[in-house]
């Protein structure tokens, strides 16, 4: 792992986030096993504390069974005001490999090549071990970026080919030109990060002011590109079963759902013991009462 890279990581992790993030993972790391707590999301890069923050929680233990991550919601009350939080939980181990791009999962390592922060860690393997899987992510990110972008171009050309493949390749819903508001809030971040990654890869490159010019063996270059065609293929499937299976097994999506529809809709869904049960079930109900709502 090269040395400059895991600086500029670990320096990224230690953003500064609200006191109220910080209290919210504390109560995250409560529960037995867990290793480490990132946050990450638009919540990071714009300091707010409206709507859902996103948290990743890393745990020690067996290996899981079936797909990961598991994902929940809670709500957490901090000075009169109510704080949402959806939480997705993984092993340590399991988010490494993922992040080293040693599965065909992609969402890991794309996820977390943007800014994340290291809020809460239990000791300092532990928050060495985080850097090195972030760094890790950031490498596996580059090297599809080189193979994905044009051989000559801007740190923004290389990233902003590599965010559009992964949308499709993961089926994810982003309006259109999500990519530029990643890359124009992170502009600096971005630009300094790719050199980075990519000798930490052991990818040779020329660099003209801002200009980078690969020089990637053609052979090499056709593994990476067999590699990403492979993620490609199989990431549509694999991103909705996860959907599927997070329709049964979200913690929390009964209220997740609540509050989702009053935010967008205007319209009240009371909490019943039912819906918190059995949100699918719920859910055509749920529906008919906005409905019949909002022509009132």
């Amino acid at each position: 792992m090269s040395t400059a890279l895991d600086a500029f990581i670990s320096t990224a992790l230690a953003a500064p986030v609200p006191a109220e993030v910080h209290g919210i993972a504390a109560a995250l790391a409560s529960a037995p096993g867990t290793v480490a707590v990132l946050f990450y999301g638009s919540n990071l890069r714009t300091g707010s504390l409206d709507g859902v923050l996103d948290f990743y929680v890393l745990t020690e233990g067996p290996r899981e069974r079936g797909l990961w991550p598991r994902v929940g919601y809670r709500e957490f009350a901090r000075a009169g005001t109510t704080l949402r939080a959806k939480i997705a939980t993984m092993r340590l181990a399991t988010f490494a490999a993922a992040a080293g791009g040693l599965s065909i999962d992609t969402t890991i390592w794309t996820r977390f090549v943007q800014p994340a922060a290291l809020v809460w860690t239990r000791d300092e393997a532990a928050r060495t071990a985080v850097t090195g899987a972030v760094a890790a992510a950031a490498i596996t990110a580059a090297r599809f970026a080189a193979v994905l972008g044009p051989e000559a171009g801007e740190a923004a050309d290389f990233w902003r080919a590599l965010f559009r493949q992964t949308y499709a390749a993961e089926l994810r819903v982003e309006a259109a030109g999500r990519e530029e508001q990643i890359l124009q809030h992170g502009a600096g971040r971005y630009q300094a990060l790719l050199p980075l990654a990519w000798k930490a890869a052991g990818i040779a490159f020329t660099r003209e002011g801002e200009r980078l010019t690969l020089a990637i063996d053609p052979q090499e270059r056709m593994r990476w590109q067999a590699l990403w065609a492979r993620r490609r293929r199989l990431g549509r499937p694999l991103n909705i079963v996860r959907l599927v299976r997070a329709a049964w097994t979200f913690e929390g999506a009964g209220a997740y759902g609540a509050w989702k529809v009053e935010r967008h809709t205007g319209v009240r869904v009371p909490l019943t013991a039912f819906r918190e049960r059995h949100p699918i079930l719920a859910a055509p109900g749920v529906l008919l009462r906005v409905w019949r709502e909002r022509r009132r």
